[in-house]
């Protein structure tokens, strides 16, 4: 149910909803999923390979998952091409974090499959342990938590993400190449990451993910927490990383219009389903998509 509130009511004038704009009413949890529901289609497996270019870098069929016996995602299909970016949009709850968490092997996976090149073949992962899908899959994980060391310098924390290299020399020409490229953490190296602002964090996070020399990126709400500078600095970072690096992206994104903007490929989830699929622009432009995730 739509809850009417007068402006009146809270000292500011607006409250702000998934994106950036003013809204004069709240719409629970609830309702956005039953709204949603409402505007879902068919997504059929051919929409869904028609919106990946070429073969599937990675591909997730009929896929039940969840945490200990509760099942979050229910049969769900995605793939994406290699060198695209694929944004999941959504209310609380819908299963997006989850999808991340099954690819990466941090949800319980009841059924189906998730698959990936390896070698120039397409192999199943599903089962594969976190590390092997970082070492062997070349797939790495941003998480959305803060998640540096904070006692720990900037070249500390780019080590560590590196622990499964056997090859210390291959690990600290990574990260040269790192601080090559991103100036903010080459003038910090040796600061504890404490002294980072919350953007030059995020950039750390990111950086870290590389030192693997991952092909697929998992980024979990990556402008979640920051200022707006900071948030376009992060996409253009993780532009760059996409177009200039070739690598594939997979994201959660809370602020919609800012998800939908970067990506190649656009889901909306409800209830641990896929309710919409389309390129981001098309979402981007859809009305009943703006209405209830873009403020619309």
């Amino acid at each position: 149910m739509e809850e009417n509130i007068s402006k009146n009511d809270y000292k500011s004038e607006s409250s702000f909803g998934y994106h950036e704009g003013s809204v004069d009413s709240i719409i629970s949890v609830e309702d956005v999923n039953r709204r949603v529901n409402e505007i879902s289609e068919t997504i059929s497996n051919e929409k869904i390979k028609n919106l990946c270019q070429g073969d599937p870098i990675l591909k997730i069929e009929e896929l039940c998952a969840g945490f200990g016996k509760m099942e979050i995602l229910h049969d769900f299909n995605l793939q994406v091409g290699r060198g695209q970016s694929l944004c999941m949009i959504g209310p609380n709850g819908a299963g997006k974090s989850t999808v991340l968490h099954s690819i990466f092997g941090f949800s319980n996976i009841f059924s189906g499959k998730i698959s990936t090149i390896i070698n120039q073949s397409q192999t199943a992962i599903t089962e594969m342990s976190s590390s092997d899908k970082l070492k062997e899959a070349g797939i790495s994980y941003i998480l959305q938590d803060n998640s540096v060391f904070p006692e720990m310098t900037v070249e500390e924390n780019l080590m560590m993400g590196g622990f499964l290299k056997k090859d210390s020399d291959a690990v600290k020409d990574s990260i040269e190449r790192i601080f090559e490229k991103y100036d903010r953490l080459r003038e910090r190296r040796k600061k504890p990451a404490k002294v980072l602002s919350g953007g030059e964090r995020r950039l750390l996070e990111i950086s870290r993910a590389l030192v693997m020399e991952p092909k697929i990126l998992l980024v979990d709400e990556p402008s979640i927490g920051l200022e707006p500078r900071f948030i376009e600095m992060v996409f253009e970072i993780l532009n760059d990383l996409q177009k200039n690096e070739d690598k594939t992206i997979i994201m959660v994104e809370q602020n919609a219009k800012k998800g939908l903007e970067f990506a190649d490929i656009g889901y909306v989830l409800v209830s641990g389903n896929l309710a919409m699929a389309g390129t981001g622009k098309d979402l981007l432009n859809n009305p009943k998509v703006g209405k209830l995730f873009l403020g619309g």
